[in-house]
């Protein structure tokens, strides 16, 4: 004997099974979900509104009993010199490094594209990110010290061919030091990211470029640039939030190794490193908290114009 389903009996049958798979996906839902939830509110969300409350009082600790004192933290901040030479080099930081970042990336994203062997050279690129910030520091501290009689190589070869030596870490200096560091270190990650973009752009929109005796500037700017605009918006992102935590290499670099760097030479995480630990006197949490709600404020901001300026409509392709 042989059975036979009806269409009404199969669809009966087919609802049944989807109704229970979506059961059974609703009961993985909580156990996957609430873990996640919790961790992140109380790792990020809690210590965030505990910064933010802390911003409003003085406090220098464990065994002290937080004061409320309103925005005085916030007026001393725009009044003090320290906390202005942080915001500027951080902004710096964030313009300048980013700017010149971003202009190697695309150089080299022209270049590595019809290169042979170009995704070797972009694991050389990338080398530099896995290399610590600190063991950076530390290398490029030794290659630019100036010490008369026993010079850092930069400086010894500039003496070699009779210019005078430079003091590069000095605190006029070393941010535009530490500018240069963080490009060369941080570009071939950009590079990877654009040229993973960039591989995924049919090879066909290249060819009909140079059917058409594109320059390799017009293939940049009329194929590469526009499809892989998305790309570039979010390790915008990426390095803003990145380069508003610079800490390690500005430590390294304009510290004596002891003690916070010279205000000169200040970022933003500096500054709040200072009021947490760096301290002669009594910590000022207060005041770091306020700095780093300044920080968070100041990134939110950066990122919101930044995908503002960056927003355009999706290209199929």
């Amino acid at each position: 004997m042989t059975s036979t389903v009806t269409a009404p009996e199969a669809d009966e049958q087919h609802s049944s099974a989807s109704g229970a798979h979506l059961v059974r996906k609703k009961r993985l839902f909580f156990p996957f979900f609430l873990p996640a939830v919790t961790l992140y509110v109380l790792f990020l969300v809690v210590p965030t509104i505990a910064t933010v409350v802390l911003g409003f009082t003085s406090w220098a600790g464990a065994g002290d009993t937080p004061r409320f004192i309103g925005i005085g933290n916030y007026a001393e901040l725009m009044g003090s010199d320290s906390f202005r030479y942080a915001f500027l080099n951080t902004l710096l930081y964030i313009v300048v490094g980013g700017v010149g970042t971003f202009l190697l990336a695309f150089l080299f994203t022209m270049v590595l594209r019809d290169m042979r062997g170009g995704k070797i050279v972009r694991a050389v690129l990338f080398f530099p990110n896995i290399v610590a910030p600190v063991a950076l520091g530390m290398f490029f501290g030794i290659i630019l010290i100036f010490r008369p009689n026993r010079q850092g190589l930069v400086n010894h070869l500039l003496e070699s061919v009779g210019v005078d030596a430079v003091k590069f870490l000095a605190p006029e200096n070393v941010t535009w030091v530490v500018t240069a560091c963080l490009i060369w270190a941080s570009s071939g990650f950009y590079i990877t990211i654009l040229m993973a973009a960039v591989d995924r752009i049919p090879p066909y929109l290249y060819e009909d470029a140079d059917i058409a005796g594109a320059t390799p500037w017009q293939k940049f700017r009329n194929v590469t640039l526009p499809l892989t605009w998305d790309v570039i918006g979010v390790a915008g992102v990426l390095w803003t939030i990145s380069a508003i935590k610079i800490f390690e290499l500005v430590f390294v670099l304009a510290g004596p190794g002891t003690y916070s760097p010279q205000i000169r030479a200040w970022t933003l995480g500096i500054y709040v490193f200072d009021r947490s630990f760096g301290t002669a006197g009594s910590p000022q949490y207060g005041m770091a908290c306020a700095a780093a709600v300044v920080m968070i404020l100041l990134v939110s901001v950066l990122v919101v114009l930044l995908r503002r300026l960056m927003r355009r409509d999706t290209i199929q392709f």
